[in-house]
């Protein structure tokens, strides 16, 4: 029965195939594309994790567990329990928290007062910002190494305007050798977790300005206006007001920052002491410095990419909670 007798006789014709458009090609690459450059490689390093290193040679697929044993107890376990790599992991965490911390409460006032200037102003200092993102971070890290030399930097500043001196005589020079800024002579700040987190910090300051302009250039100034004339002052303004409609974007934007800063290798190579070191330097140590341990250095960034979602995880769910109240 042809297609017209069909119709005449009251039968539908059935559906035409579904033709293989670009429209329809399109998602099916592009899920492709995904799978091929984030979750393939992604499977390789679970897999080469639980591989094993040959002695004098290289490594071979294995199924073994002996790689996340040595991270959590060290490498002579039963004889001997360490904790190296886990130190690694908790300074890796420490940094992360705490330069996160202190770039987006410092981008927070900047931001702010941005948002207040004309629009003109605004678009310089944002272009700005957003040109100093194609520094990169070896550049970046040879600038503040510059700047913070025991021989050519603020610590040789420090001892020909006589500051050091000064802070010898007020009693402030040996609190500062306690927080491991200075030696019996001047002031030093390489190596210290201080240069480590405030070189961190400035690594990401740009990100945060970019983060925490959108939301607070939506802000409604009336709001803070009709709270200056009931009397609040500026802290009362920024807590009450400022800081729970921007909550979200400052929450996330943290996490952000906490997760990029996660990686980060050249700033801790040269500021961190090596007792203080992280673990993605020592991933790369693992897998293409000395050591050329790749199994064990999979191992490390596998437990580092689940302590990164762990935390993620507890900060979505704290938000969540901090809502729900």
């Amino acid at each position: 029965m042809t297609a017209v007798e069909r119709i005449e006789a009251g039968t539908p014709d059935r559906p035409a195939r579904a033709r293989l458009t670009p429209r329809r090609i399109l998602p099916w690459l592009l899920s492709v594309v995904i799978g091929v450059l984030c979750v393939v490689p992604f499977l390789l390093v679970i897999a080469i994790s639980f591989g094993r290193k040959i002695e004098g040679a290289a490594w071979q697929w294995d199924f073994t567990l002996a790689n996340y044993q040595r991270f959590f107890v060290g490498a002579l376990w039963p004889d001997e329990v360490t904790f190296l790599y886990l130190q690694q992991l908790v300074f890796s965490f420490w940094y992360a928290v705490v330069a996160s911390l202190l770039a987006v409460l410092t981008a927070l006032p900047f931001t702010l007062l941005l948002t207040r200037l004309s629009r003109r102003a605004q678009a310089a200092w944002l272009v700005f910002i957003l040109s100093s993102l194609s520094l990169s971070e070896v550049f970046i890290v040879m600038g503040w190494d510059i700047l913070l030399s025991n021989n050519s930097g603020l610590p040789a500043l420090f001892k020909s305007t006589g500051l050091t001196q000064w802070l010898k005589d007020v009693g402030w020079f040996q609190t500062l050798r306690d927080w491991g800024l200075a030696s019996p002579r001047n002031v030093k700040f390489k190596t210290s977790q201080f240069a480590t987190i405030l070189t961190m910090s400035y690594l990401v300051w740009p990100y945060a300005v970019i983060l925490l302009y959108p939301a607070l250039s939506r802000l409604d100034r009336s709001q803070s206006e009709a709270a200056r004339t009931m009397g609040a002052g500026g802290w009362t303004v920024a807590r009450t007001v400022i800081l729970p409609a921007i909550r979200l974007p400052l929450f996330g934007s943290t996490l952000l920052l906490f997760v990029f800063l996660l990686g980060t290798y050249v700033a801790v190579t040269v500021f961190a002491a090596p007792a203080q070191h992280t673990t993605a330097v020592a991933i790369y140590s693992n897998i293409r410095g000395a050591n050329l341990n790749a199994p064990f250095g999979a191992t490390q960034a596998v437990i580092l990419l689940l302590a990164a979602g762990l935390c993620l995880t507890l900060g979505h769910r704290l938000n969540k909670w901090a809502e729900a109240r």
